[in-house]
């Protein structure tokens, strides 16, 4: 979901379509609620939000503007705008102990004529005039009252400015409203959310802030934002023992958030180049799971046993779907040779187009895969999403999220599986 570089992360027929919905629902409707945990996190007067429950929070990228020629006017013909209860625009950067503008071109810059804008109207060049994606998304506003946009900090690539922040939370959450609220734009967004991968433990560079920080950063942020903005961070979903769950405060940190996105996705990945293959994003368990942990129902109990509220976790899905290729096995556990290819990146593509290049041949701990060739892909399909859902509900969790809008199709066959 949150790598930045990523560019730059079918059904077929209704038998198999109602098998996979089958499985799904079977899985959730037989697991135990796990651990309720007995240190329940406190509020302290987070934004009101008539939301809670059942929100949709979807990603949408700065860069997709580029190479994927996805833009905010997308959300609206898609008809996902009309799905969505809130939009995580990502990524600011991290650097210097601050926030900082990620992207000023496609952020405010870039200039749409009226057939690439959401409310046909060109943007003009008058003084002042803001342009880019911050003035689509306030004109997407326009046309939906209830939907709110939050400005995401960080991501896979950006994370490494979060160690210096958090050497002094109170500037950093000074120089975050002062970026958020900035008098251009502040009407676009309703509050910010932070992606720190990982805090107190490595994704692509190490911290070494201690288990503290990340609680001392959110702390900060909910002061200085207040109770009239959303505060919510994308987190690890490393539910093994002593993984990426148990190396910061969550459960602290979260009196202060208005809820969490656990990153139930991107488990397993052709980043093991010769496997084993395994979906990229179990709901649970399974036999032959390469690594004890790593699946939704691990992470989802792992925060209910730290004291973190099952309604401030989101449930996770990827847009996606990660593959290898050279392998020797339809099943799942084959061995490969390498990242099968990709659109923009190997081992990683839409499910756009996973839907028709590599149809679903079966599913595995409730996440479909396909064996083509020589290929193997695991990716989300709208029966299995139809599945999640039911665990979401079941588990009593506050809404779902996903990374990212982009790799639905044009009309929206994913979110509409979750709304």
């Amino acid at each position: 979901m949150t790598r930045p570089n990523e560019n730059a992360p079918r059904r077929r027929g209704r038998t198999l379509v109602a098998a996979f919905a089958a499985a799904g629902a079977l899985i959730a409707s037989t697991l135990l609620t796990g651990t309720a945990g007995t240190a329940a996190a406190d509020d302290t007067g987070g934004a009101a939000d008539a939301t809670a429950g059942h929100r949709v929070v979807g990603y949408f990228t700065n860069w997709g503007v580029y190479g994927r020629n996805y833009h905010v006017k997308n959300i609206e013909t898609s008809g996902s705008a009309d799905k969505l209860t809130h939009i995580n625009y990502a990524f600011g950067n991290v650097t210097g102990g601050k926030c900082a503008i990620g992207d000023s071109w496609a952020d405010y810059d870039k200039a749409y004529d009226a057939a690439g804008s959401v409310d046909g109207k060109a943007d003009t060049w008058d003084n002042g005039a803001l342009r880019g994606n911050f003035n689509q998304l306030r004109k997407l506003k326009k046309l939906h009252p209830d939907l709110k946009v939050l400005w995401s900090f960080g991501g896979w690539t950006w994370s490494g400015g979060f160690g210096e922040a958090a050497k002094n939370p109170a500037a950093f959450a000074e120089s975050c409203y002062g970026l958020v609220k900035d008098p251009r734009w502040a009407d676009v967004f309703d509050g910010i959310d932070i992606d720190w991968e990982y805090p107190n433990a490595c994704g692509l560079t190490c911290d070494n802030s201690g288990p503290g920080a990340f609680r001392d950063v959110m702390a900060a942020l909910r002061s200085r934002f207040g109770g009239s903005s959303l505060v919510t961070a994308a987190i690890s979903a490393d539910g093994s023992s002593g993984g990426k769950l148990e190396a910061a405060d969550y459960a602290g940190a979260a009196r202060y958030v208005d809820w969490y996105n656990p990153m139930t996705y991107d488990f397993f990945g052709a980043w093991d180049a010769k496997g084993p293959t395994a979906p990229h994003s179990p709901l649970t368990s399974y036999d032959g799971i390469p690594k004890a942990g790593f699946n939704t129902d691990a992470a989802i109990r792992k925060l209910k046993s730290l004291g973190v509220p099952p309604s401030k976790m989101l449930l996770g899905i990827g847009f996606y779907g990660r593959g290898w290729t050279g392998v020797n096995q339809s099943a799942p556990g084959g061995t490969a040779t390498g990242p099968a290819a990709g659109t923009y990146e190997q081992g990683i593509d839409d499910y756009k187009v996973l839907k028709a290049k590599c149809p679903a041949t079966g599913t595995v701990a409730g996440t479909a895969y396909a064996s083509c060739g020589n290929d193997w892909w695991s990716y989300d399909t709208p029966a299995t999403i139809t599945g999640k859902m039911a665990y979401k509900d079941q588990q009593g969790l506050g809404g779902t999220f996903f990374w990212e809008l982009s790799g639905d199709t044009p009309n929206g066959e994913l979110i509409k599986s979750i709304s």
